[in-house]
């Protein structure tokens, strides 16, 4: 029984992150976010944030560095569900939901966040460790602002009992 509960908190975690990065990270929305919104603007700000996790199909042009970026990126929002699921599934088998849940999944994805653009920081045209704690930094940031939703839908779920 417990195990099932912890898939349940995991589960949620997991299936909030994607949602998030499948919506917000995808290159329609975060190229109409670029050109449509002014990150001077609180809303603007916020849509920004959401775009984090950018991923796109293609490159924007044939060139080595495009490639790169284009592979780490995508490779970071895979990581990010990798990382969040890990967390979870560690952590979940002692919490119910509630107020724990909430914090936990909040939490996850800070860690889970900059740990993938850490990890990824190195695969990028022009890497270098500034670059990759900067990357971590931006990404925790992310996790800081968003993960309160992911932290709403792991407090929602249902935990171990025992």
């Amino acid at each position: 029984m417990a195990l099932g509960g912890s898939r349940t908190v995991a589960g949620a975690g997991v299936i909030g992150t994607a949602v998030l990065v499948l919506a917000f990270g995808n290159q329609a929305f975060t190229e109409w976010v670029d050109r449509h919104t002014n990150a001077g603007t609180v809303w603007g700000w916020f849509l920004r944030q959401l775009t984090w996790p950018r991923w796109a199909v293609g490159p924007t042009d044939d060139s080595n560095s495009a490639m790169r970026d284009l592979l780490a990126s995508d490779l970071r929002a895979i990581l990010l569900l990798v990382f969040v699921a890990l967390v979870l599934v560690m952590v979940a088998k002692k919490i119910a939901g509630g107020a724990a849940g909430f914090f936990i999944g909040w939490a996850a994805l800070v860690f889970a966040a900059a740990l993938a653009a850490f990890a990824t920081a190195f695969i990028a045209a022009n890497a270098s460790l500034l670059g990759a704690f900067t990357a971590a930094a931006v990404a925790s940031a992310y996790g800081l602002f968003v993960g309160w939703i992911v932290g709403i839908l792991t407090g929602g779920a249902k935990g171990a009992t025992s």
